[in-house]
Parts: C-alpha cells; sequence; structure tokens
C-alpha cells in the first residue's frame, strides 16, 4: 500500500488585496445574498459568475419548505449563466455568504458577512466542474470579511472528481 498526498494550490489575501475586477465580482455575490430566499436557515449565499465575453450573472439560494427543494447560489448563477449564455465559457466565480440567523438584530450590513470565507458544496462542485471540463478553468474566490481565498479552478475544490462514466 502507497500513501498519496492530495495538496491544493491557493491564494489568501484581504478583500482589497484583489485586482479590481475580482473585487467588484465579489461585490457582486455580496449585493446578490440580498435576493436570497433563506426562510429557514438565515443563511444568505450569493454568487457572481464572469463570463468571457464580459458579462457577469449572478445568483442567491432559494430555500422551499419542500426541502431539498431548493437550490444553492452556485447552481442557481452557473445554470441561468449556462442557459443565458451557452457556449460561452465561465472564466471565475465569486461566492459570498452572510448568517442573518445568528447576526443580532441592529448588526450592520457588512458585519452580517461570514468572518472565513465558505466553500461551495459537493453537489455545486460537479455541477460547476461539468462546465470546466467543457471550457476550460474557472478561478473560484472565496469571500471572508477576514480574508479571501482564490483557487486557480473548480477542480481544485473536487481532486478526486467524478468525470467519465
Amino acid at each position: 500500500m502507497q500513501d498519496i498526498r492530495i495538496t491544493i494550490d491557493m491564494k489568501a489575501c484581504t478583500p482589497d488585496e484583489l485586482p479590481e475586477q475580482d473585487r467588484r465580482l465579489v461585490e457582486m455575490a455580496r449585493e446578490a445574498t440580498r435576493n436570497s430566499l433563506a426562510t429557514y436557515s438565515g443563511f444568505h449565499v450569493g454568487a457572481a459568475i464572469l463570463m468571457d465575453n464580459g458579462e457577469i450573472v449572478t445568483g442567491a439560494n432559494q430555500e422551499n419548505a419542500a426541502y431539498p427543494s431548493g437550490l444553492c447560489a452556485e447552481r442557481t448563477a452557473c445554470f441561468y449563466a449556462g442557459a443565458r449564455y451557452p457556449g460561452v465559457p465561465m472564466k471565475k466565480i465569486a461566492i459570498a455568504a452572510r448568517n442573518v440567523g445568528s447576526t443580532p438584530e441592529g448588526t450592520p450590513w457588512e458585519e452580517s458577512f461570514q468572518f472565513e470565507p465558505i466553500s461551495p458544496c459537493g453537489a455545486c462542485r460537479q455541477a460547476l466542474l461539468e462546465y470546466e471540463n467543457l471550457y476550460g478553468p474557472i478561478e473560484v474566490i472565496l469571500y471572508g470579511r477576514r480574508h479571501v481565498l482564490v483557487l486557480p479552478s473548480v477542480s481544485s475544490l473536487l481532486p478526486l472528481s467524478f468525470t467519465e462514466f
């Protein structure tokens, strides 16, 4: 038997250290949290995808009482991008989250965002990976108030991915 080590390359920076284009994408993901339907969890997630044609598509999580009928922000955004701009590669995705359910009433909007970045669930990783396999790497920007993580691709988040059947 042989041990195998999997490592993930990523960059960590403060939000202010991001290039202007990435700061704009993060801001659009943050704004997208306002469109979230998080009636049950209070956990509002927004995603913004930069398309190869320069367009930006956003999505927000949508909860439903008939759980698991809702949908995550990342899949909402990538499915809309795929339908709105068929054949156009996705270049980057930014993801931001705020937890209204555990934030005291009266907390400023800025302070309701997660201190640490959140990462997409497995289903979102797989959905994004499908587009990445079609068109090439999709950079992933995970926003947190303390720092931002930047990964070179979705496959960085899913190293043992399901790609053949």
